[in-house]
């Protein structure tokens, strides 16, 4: 047991390392508002990780994955909101966002973006049950604790590594928000992660 959830653990920590839509929007949103906002994300988007751990549990993932149009309709759902919030970013002040001390969003309207991407995107869906069923150690006994647990090591562990992302590019917006153009560097590269998001969960 211990092995299996040590191999887990690393996996885990190499997979969160890993170039993806979500370590990529905690990274822009942590350039554009500073360390707190990256983290809120994260938390927005580990805490979605607990209705999948939840579906995946319970075998509802399985009966929505089987089907192709509600899949299709998730990942069309997942695609029109992140190119809202596209179009929210380009309609919003570019100067906002080179503000230390007034982020574009609340902490709190961060998270339940972080929240809303992680749920619409099926392909997490599709992950947790093509990644968690290989590390069961035992399929005597109780199945659904074991997905919990794993499910646990999951998001502590992808919580802590997308963290240290918020805080190295916390770090380095400090520096960055003394250039003039970087407002609108930043406004497009949002732009861009959300659309670029959208058509990875639509196209996919």
């Amino acid at each position: 047991m211990i092995e299996t959830l040590i191999s887990f653990a690393l996996a885990t920590f190499i997979l969160a390392l890993s170039p993806g839509p979500d370590n990529i929007y905690v990274l822009t949103q942590s350039l554009a508002n500073g360390t707190k906002s990256g983290i809120a994300t994260t938390a927005g988007l580990i805490s979605g990780c607990i209705v999948h751990t939840t579906l995946l549990a319970f075998g509802i993932s399985a009966i929505l994955t089987a089907s192709e149009n509600i899949f299709y309709a998730i990942k069309v759902l997942g695609a029109c909101y992140l190119l809202y919030l596209a179009y929210k970013v380009y309609k919003s002040n570019s100067n906002i966002s080179l503000a230390n001390d007034a982020p574009k969003k609340s902490y709190f309207q961060l998270f339940k973006i972080g929240v809303v991407m992680n749920l619409v995107n099926p392909k997490v869906m599709i992950f947790f049950l093509a990644f968690f069923p290989g590390f069961l150690w035992d399929k005597n006994e109780n199945i659904i604790v074991q997905f919990y647990i794993l499910g646990a090591i999951f998001m502590i562990i992808s919580f802590l590594t997308f963290s240290s992302i918020a805080a190295l590019a916390g770090r380095i917006s400090k520096f960055v928000h003394r250039g003039k153009e970087v407002g609108i560097f930043l406004k497009w590269l949002q732009i861009i992660v959300f659309v670029g998001i959208a058509f990875y969960i639509l196209l996919g």
